[in-house]
């Protein structure tokens, strides 16, 4: 009998597209059919991944999310003893943390399909090169060239950004306060200069909204210093103008470390009727072969080294993957335990009372030090 798995993604064509034309190939090799659903950037972000388990074979998903699946039981584990030598060649293709930005409490719980973090995004056609340093962005920005966005939970990813440059990431871990008051303290006043220099309908702004913007030849806009990258938009007719892609810009004498970790992971139902067929496709569209191939060709920002070594990758990128992989190599791992999706968009929103000024920045750290120790369930 013909197998066919259902599988959730998200609505971008970055995160649509590769997962569609992937299916197709995986059709004519395996057998076996993959449909798939989308939902929008925020509600990919936010919508329990439980209920998504119960309804798709194959859900797309993010890696902060392991701790909260995890307690749930809702996906498969993905490491198996007859895989050992695919599972191990998945793991060295790893780019910077995302490989094991999904292994929680000794189990695998997705592969890696979609690698980012925070880096910068350009318009080549507007500067003869990216601003490396800070204060070039905030020279630009007085001359109303900037945009960043900071619609939760993306204020609170360069909060996490800004204070790992700064030489103290937040923590992890119960045991150490989330946000070290100075550096914290100084995150929240580069963001807050930033935004009294950009356009305040940032604040509702996350990156797809920020890149349209962009890609907008009438727009004044030429860079956006702290923003996921998204490979789509630095190809050939996809918005009017290309958008090229850097590493972040650096603080002081700080080297490309703490941008916060982004990408996409492929994860298997606990609940699917199909499990073994969802774990092989799992497997082979992860791989290294198809991230250099099929993937990136149908508009996907591969989760594979394979693919971010690719020349063809590059040509057609403006140099996306080479540009910006020193940043992505030093990305930091957002905490991940059970508990901390409630407070990652709890944070967002201290963050940006603190950036418009309707509390104080003392006060903001104060709130986002208590809300992160409480987040731990159990």
């Amino acid at each position: 009998m013909a197998i066919t798995l259902k599988g959730m993604t998200w609505s971008h064509p970055r995160g649509y597209d590769p997962m569609v034309a992937c299916s197709a190939d995986w059709l004519e090799k395996a057998g076996v059919t993959v449909e798939w659903d989308k939902r929008s950037l925020q509600d990919f972000e936010s919508f329990p991944v439980e209920e998504l388990a119960r309804s798709y074979d194959l859900i797309v998903i993010d890696h902060p999310h392991v701790g909260q699946i995890t307690a749930e039981n809702c996906l498969t584990p993905l490491e198996q003893p007859e895989r050992q030598s695919e599972f191990e060649a998945l793991s060295a293709g790893t780019v910077g943390a995302s490989f094991p930005s999904y292994n929680w409490q000794g189990h695998q719980w997705a592969f890696p399909v979609d690698a980012a973090t925070q880096v910068l995004a350009w318009r080549p056609d507007r500067l003869e090169a990216p601003p490396t340093r800070w204060e070039d962005v905030l020279h630009l920005a007085r001359r109303g060239a900037v945009l960043l966005p900071l619609r939760p939970p993306h204020s609170l990813m360069s909060f996490f950004t800004l204070c790992g440059q700064l030489g103290r990431p937040c923590s992890v871990d119960r045991e150490t306060p989330f946000a070290d008051h100075e550096t914290g303290s100084n995150a929240l006043e580069m963001i807050r200069e930033l935004a009294s220099l950009i356009d305040p309908a940032c604040l509702t702004m996350d990156p797809i909204a920020v890149l349209d913007a962009m890609g907008d030849t009438s727009s004044r806009v030429a860079v956006s210093p702290l923003i996921y990258g998204y490979v789509s938009y630095s190809l050939e007719g996809f918005r009017a103008a290309r958008i090229a892609f850097a590493d972040m810009p650096l603080i002081g004498d700080s080297k490309y470390r703490g941008s916060a970790l982004g990408g996409t992971g492929i994860a298997v139902s606990a609940f699917s009727q199909n499990r073994q067929a969802a774990i092989d496709f799992a497997y082979w569209i992860a791989g290294g072969p198809v991230q250099a191939d099929s993937y990136w060709r149908s508009g996907g920002q591969p989760g594979h080294a394979a693919g971010w070594e690719d020349d063809g990758a590059n040509a057609a990128t403006l140099d996306f993957y080479r540009a910006t992989r020193r940043t992505l190599e030093g990305a930091w791992l957002r905490p991940r335990h059970d508990g901390y999706m409630p407070f990652q968009e709890e944070a967002s929103h201290i963050v940006n009372n603190a950036i418009t000024g309707a509390i104080s920045i003392d006060t903001a750290i104060a709130q986002l030090n208590d809300g992160f120790v409480k987040s731990f369930r159990g």
